[in-house]
């Protein structure tokens, strides 16, 4: 998957290098991700402007730590042949101030919270929704985990084995 990358308003740091990690362990667990014809845009932000997208799009007057706008149906993305024209798969909008108290909140790295939150709003890209029922809840978690672990990230959770 090509990344399209936009840095507005998030510290020094290679943010490119951690989402294309990010990228690269959710197409481990989501082979549908790794298709070489798709590419998403990815967006680090601050929660001013995702405040504004979250409203705009999705009537929620707040801001949230990930947004994803999917461009694609799951069904269409399974369906998807390797070869051919590039695909928009969607996009991703990370809010820093939120990305950056819910770090401190859950006493984790920066940098290890964003990759989690790449790697949630790819697999929601994919169709994957934890909104849904439990049992999609809990195998989007182990997604998340296992996609995590080949990071070297331990579990968000703190609730399961890796």
């Amino acid at each position: 998957m090509d990344l399209e990358i936009d840095i507005e308003s998030w510290p020094d740091c290679d943010w490119e290098a951690l989402a294309i990690r990010a990228s690269d362990a959710a197409g481990t667990v989501a082979p549908e991700l790794a298709n070489p014809r798709l590419s998403t845009s990815l967006l680090f932000t601050s929660d001013e402007h995702v405040h504004v997208l979250n409203r705009e799009w999705r009537e929620k007057d707040k801001p949230t730590n990930v947004l994803s706008f999917p461009m694609m149906e799951r069904q269409d993305l399974l369906a998807l042949a390797l070869g051919g024209p590039p695909e928009m798969l969607g996009d991703l909008a990370l809010a820093y101030e939120t990305c950056a108290r819910e770090a401190t909140e859950k006493s984790v790295a920066l940098e290890h919270h964003t990759a989690h939150l790449i790697i949630h709003g790819l697999l929601h890209l994919a169709g994957y929704d934890h909104e849904t029922s439990p049992e999609d809840a809990d195998a989007m978690e182990a997604l998340e985990i296992i996609a995590l672990a080949s990071m070297g990230i331990g579990d968000p959770y703190g609730d399961r084995e890796n």
